[in-house]
């Protein structure tokens, strides 16, 4: 049983008013979408990349979904979730250092947290064979893995819609509602389970890409 908690049609700048960006990002809205791009030079590396985070605190078990498109191919897209910061801080507490879109401040960091990449068209490998990524922080921890069906910006037809599910120690990821993995946390082999916490979107320069209609609904025994 589910129950929506939280939707957000992303379709407009006051739709994003209270979200926190880390990093600096080139972000538009046009047509019911968000569309998100680098706002610093590319060759800047992990310094042009970007979080943007959705504010609110989500239960333990959750099913996150958002239509995806992208419009080119280079770059590479996460989702984080049940994220928060160590010792049972909040994500944004004060005492954390602070985040500027590059990599390693979020997985080997101060804070805890599933992070699953997708449409990963960075380097060169990646663009020869696509996959979907799971990985638990800190630590960078790959949990999981499976293969990426989604097709390329040149190919892609519409919106694609991304479903996250963390439920209890379990997290699936599907898309299209055709499922890529999925990964039985143990507990103890890369930490202690995960439970509710915030969820953020991540983007690599050059990647230009659009998003709409986030929901996020509790799981419900």
């Amino acid at each position: 049983m589910e129950k929506l908690i939280y939707e957000n049609a992303l379709a407009k700048e006051e739709d994003i008013q209270d979200f926190v960006l880390e990093g600096q990002a080139d972000i538009r809205f046009a047509n019911g979408c968000m569309t998100l791009k680098n706002a610093l030079a590319n060759e800047l590396g992990q310094k042009a990349n970007y979080v943007l985070w959705c504010p609110k605190d989500f239960p333990e078990n959750i099913k996150v979904e958002w239509e995806f498109r992208p419009v080119t191919d280079k770059g590479l897209c996460i989702l984080f979730f049940a994220a928060n910061g160590k010792d049972g801080k909040d994500l944004f507490d004060a005492s954390l250092a602070k985040r500027t879109g590059e990599y390693p401040q979020y997985h080997s960091g101060d804070i805890n947290a599933f992070h699953v990449s997708y449409f990963r068209r960075k380097e060169e490998d990646e663009r020869a064979f696509h996959t979907c990524n799971l990985r638990k922080s800190c630590g960078f921890h790959l949990v999981a893995q499976g293969a990426d069906p989604l097709p390329s910006a040149e190919d892609a037809r519409g919106f694609y819609k991304i479903t996250v599910v963390k439920n209890k120690n379990v997290v699936r990821f599907a898309v299209n509602d055709l499922y890529v993995f999925t990964y039985e946390d143990d507990g103890k082999t890369y930490g202690e389970l995960l439970k509710g916490g915030k969820i953020g979107f991540r983007q690599l320069a050059p990647l230009t890409a659009e998003y709409k209609n986030l929901k996020v609904y509790e799981l419900c025994e």
